[in-house]
C-alpha cells in the first residue's frame, strides 16, 4: 500500500488524468462533467472543527438530532471526530454530469444546514482549517462510475487499525462523505442535518362565480348526514369554489397493511435474507469488472451495476412489505374460507387445491390466489358444499367447495 494517499494519486489509480489543484472556494477550470476530490495539504492526526460554526449549524436546524436527541456542540464534535481518518488527506469525493466548476462553487457557497444549492459538502464548512483545503478534478463522461471507483480506491488505502476505530467500521468513506454512489450510508447517528426542503407555494386556484340558492351558499347543506366531503361545482351538496373545497383539507394518506399467512411471512423473510447475502458477491463482481478497462465502455461493469440496481430494488421492496406485514391465519380452521385457508374445489369436474392469501404472496402457478382476485374474493366466507360462479371474459365458471383446511 503506497504511503501517498493524495487526491492526485487516487485519480491516477483509477486511470484518470488529475488536474489542479485549486484552493477551496476559488474557481475551478473545468466546466464539463467529471469527478472531483477535496483534500488537506497533508494528513492531520485529529479532527479540528470550529465550535462556533457547529453551534450556528445547530441553531439553524431545529430538527437536528444526535442519536435521537438534541445535541450540544461538543457532543456533535465528538461524533464527527469518531469518523476521522488520520492517515487520509482526502476528505470528500464527488462527481457530476454537469459542470465540475459550478458544482464545486455550489458546495463552497452553501451554508451549513442549507439543502441547496449543494448541502452535501456541509462537514467541510465545519473545519477550522477549511481555508487550507484544495480541490483536484478529472474530466470524464462516466462520472458516476469513476466516483464509485474512487470510493473503493480510497477505502482500500485505509489501514485496518483506523478502520476498526471508526464509529461505523462497516462503511468506509472519506470523512465528509455520508453516502456512497451505490447507496451505502455511514451510520453517523446524526439525523436531519439539513433544513427541510421548501416547496414553492402552489398557484392560486382558478375559480368561477356560481349562483346558488341561499340554502346552498358556501356549502351550507348538511353534509354530515351524507358521510362525505362536499365537492366543488354545481348541484346539491356542492360548494361554490375550488378554494373553499381545498380549505376543508385533504384526507391523510394511510399506509395499507400487507396481509400475509405465517408461511408467506417466512417466504418473504427467506427471500430477503437470500438477497442480502448476495450483496458481497455483486460488489466483488463490480470491483473485478473495474479492472478490465475504461468504465464507460466496460459492458461487464455496467451489467454488474445493473444487477446491483435490481438486487437493491427488490430488497427495498421486500423491506417495505415486511415493515407493514400483518400475519393472518384462519380463526376457525375448516369452518369457512378465510385468509390463509387451503381450499379444495371442483371445477369442471376436476379437483383443484387453492390457498387464499394476501396480494403480497399470491402466485397462481403455485396455487396461491389473492383474496382480492375474482376467484379469491368469491371463495372468501364460503363453507363446504357452497357453490359459487365467477364471470370471466370466456363465460361463467362454477366452483364447488369440497374441503377447507
Amino acid at each position: 500500500m503506497p504511503d501517498d494517499r493524495s487526491a492526485a494519486t487516487l485519480l491516477r489509480e483509477v486511470g484518470l488524468l488529475a488536474d489542479g489543484p485549486a484552493m477551496w472556494g476559488k474557481p475551478v477550470r473545468h466546466s464539463g462533467p467529471g469527478v472531483y476530490l477535496v483534500e488537506l495539504p497533508a494528513p492531520a492526526p485529529a479532527l479540528s472543527v470550529d465550535l462556533a460554526v457547529v453551534g450556528r449549524w445547530i441553531e439553524r436546524v431545529p430538527e437536528l438530532r444526535l442519536d435521537g436527541k438534541r445535541p450540544g456542540g461538543k457532543e456533535l464534535q465528538a461524533r464527527l471526530g469518531s469518523f476521522w481518518l488520520p492517515s487520509q488527506p482526502v476528505l470528500f469525493i464527488g462527481g457530476t454530469s454537469g459542470s465540475v466548476s459550478a458544482r464545486i462553487n455550489a458546495l463552497a457557497k452553501t451554508p451549513p444546514g442549507d439543502r441547496k444549492p449543494a448541502g452535501s459538502g456541509l462537514w467541510l464548512h465545519l473545519l477550522r482549517n477549511a481555508g487550507d483545503l484544495r480541490v483536484w478534478w478529472a474530466a470524464t463522461d462516466a462520472p458516476e462510475e469513476y466516483e464509485d471507483a474512487l470510493m473503493d480506491a480510497f477505502a482500500a488505502g485505509v489501514p485496518a487499525s483506523e478502520r476498526a476505530a471508526l464509529h461505523d467500521a462497516s462503511v468506509v468513506l472519506p470523512w465528509a462523505v455520508w453516502r456512497s454512489p451505490s447507496g451505502a450510508r455511514k451510520a453517523t447517528g446524526i439525523s436531519n442535518m439539513l433544513l427541510p426542503e421548501v416547496k414553492a407555494p402552489a398557484p392560486p386556484p382558478v375559480t368561477r362565480i356560481v349562483t346558488l340558492p341561499t340554502a346552498e351558499a358556501d356549502g351550507a347543506r348538511d353534509e354530515a348526514k351524507r358521510g362525505r366531503r362536499p365537492a366543488p361545482g354545481r348541484g346539491e351538496g356542492r360548494i361554490a369554489s375550488a378554494a373553499a373545497y381545498a380549505a376543508q383539507g385533504s384526507p391523510r394518506r394511510v399506509v395499507e397493511p400487507v396481509y400475509v399467512s405465517p408461511e408467506g411471512l417466512g417466504r418473504l423473510q427467506a427471500e430477503h435474507a437470500s438477497l442480502v447475502a448476495q450483496r458481497p458477491d455483486v460488489v466483488k463482481r463490480i470491483a473485478t469488472a473495474r479492472e478490465h478497462g475504461d468504465l464507460k465502455e466496460n459492458a461487464e461493469y455496467h451489467a454488474a451495476r445493473e444487477e446491483q440496481g435490481f438486487l437493491e430494488g427488490r430488497i427495498n421492496a421486500l423491506e417495505a412489505k415486511l415493515k407493514v406485514a400483518v400475519v393472518s391465519a384462519p380463526t376457525e380452521r375448516g369452518a369457512k374460507v378465510e385468509l390463509g385457508s387451503r381450499v379444495k374445489v371442483e371445477v369442471d369436474g376436476e379437483v383443484e387445491e387453492l390457498r387464499v392469501v394476501g396480494a403480497a404472496e399470491a402466485n397462481i402457478r403455485e396455487g396461491r390466489v389473492s383474496s382480492v382476485s375474482p376467484v379469491g374474493a368469491a371463495l372468501m366466507g364460503r363453507r363446504v358444499g357452497d357453490h359459487v360462479e365467477i364471470i370471466t371474459p370466456g363465460g361463467r365458471i362454477g366452483y364447488l367447495v369440497l374441503e377447507i383446511d
